[in-house]
């Protein structure tokens, strides 16, 4: 009897990590059906990272009202397990809480994901693992920063703060730009959420002054540490204020699962996301799991909506590279769930089985 492991991350705008799993399980189990399939919801650090740890840690879902990007009360969830709190940034501060014509990096601000820090340190929560990814803002971390000010400094500065003395921190993604300059968040990630040149470089300068004056004051600077410039500058706030370790998305989730025992006794691994080029061997989660099965000789099948460099996708290592539509096919055809999940679940039954 084969066992293969599932992995697939979400197709952004169209399937959860969960969704498009149970698609390929089906494809599997059609051409396979004595086969084990051990399906991992997975997530690098945006969408999908609170369910993919709930799934891995188990937990209980906690809700809170919190301000949105805008200022906007929403109601957030996040997860609890034991004393860890799983914190994903986009349920507050996201660019899907946004309608195209609000988006403005300028303004919008991660005050949200403070409120949910200061829920969790109220629960007595002392580690918080942070997925960092889909933000919204560009805004170093300050409205988060200000939220746990507002709720713990009787006056209204940051030495003031003692609530997060002995809670731990961790950040996971797998941005590893620094806060400012060419390759920092502003002028990187800032045009994806609705700001022009001028405002990148608005942006930018605010953020050097930010971190500064936060270095000069603190004694210390994390501007330039890996992970700094991730989710508009929420990373250096962590980093800079909260002293948080900053890990890989994929290895922090696939180490909490226990991903290498899996593979110990593993024929095959299907992993994929909604479009793979060059750029997947650059961190992104499906190349995460092609290095952990390859230390174990498991091979890996990568698929995705959409294929560019597969020259260099196998080269890399994956046995096989598949594409789920066909050439031609609208896009907006191609994003309907339920085209997808039939996509998925045929690519997997006519490929992954040579």
């Amino acid at each position: 009897m084969k066992k293969i492991i599932v992995a697939i991350d979400s197709f952004k705008g169209c399937l959860t990590s969960t969704e498009a799993n149970q698609a390929a399980c089906e494809g599997v189990l059609a051409k396979m059906p004595e086969a084990k399939v051990v399906q991992v919801p997975v997530s690098d650090g945006g969408e999908g990272f609170l369910q993919a740890f709930q799934a891995a840690m188990g937990g209980s879902i906690v809700e809170v009202n919190v301000k949105d990007p805008l200022m906007r009360t929403i109601v957030v969830q996040y997860l609890v397990q034991g004393n860890t709190a799983v914190i994903e940034i986009a349920k507050a501060s996201g660019l899907t809480l946004l309608k195209p014509e609000e988006r403005n990096p300028m303004v919008a601000t991660s005050y949200g994901t403070g409120q949910l820090v200061v829920d969790a340190v109220r629960r007595g929560c002392k580690h918080i693992i942070v997925g960092l990814g889909g933000s919204a803002t560009s805004d170093c971390g300050i409205g988060m920063l200000r939220a746990i000010i507002d709720a713990f400094a009787k006056n209204g500065s940051w030495d003031d703060v003692r609530e997060l003395d002995d809670v731990r921190f961790t950040i996971a993604t797998d941005v590893t730009n620094p806060l400012c300059g060419e390759n920092g968040a502003a002028h990187i990630f800032a045009p994806q959420k609705g700001a022009s040149h001028e405002q990148a470089l608005a942006l930018d300068a605010r953020a050097k002054r930010f971190a500064e004056a936060s270095a000069k004051h603190m004694g210390r600077d994390c501007q330039k540490m890996p992970g700094a410039g991730a989710a508009g500058g929420l990373g250096y706030a962590f980093l800079q204020y909260m002293n948080a370790e900053c890990r890989s998305g994929i290895d922090l989730l696939l180490d909490s699962i226990h991903f290498d025992d899996l593979l110990q006794d593993a024929d095959l691994v299907i992993t994929g996301e909604g479009s793979a080029d060059r750029q997947t061997l650059m961190g992104k989660l499906p190349f995460g799991i092609l290095q952990r099965a390859q230390r174990h000789g498991v091979p890996v099948m990568l698929i995705a909506g959409r294929i560019v460099d597969e020259q260099q996708l196998l080269a890399a290592g994956f046995s096989r590279v598949a594409c789920i539509n066909s050439p031609g096919m609208p896009l907006e055809i191609a994003m309907q769930p339920a085209i997808a999940k039939e996509n998925i679940r045929r690519t997997v039954m006519f490929y992954a089985f040579p």
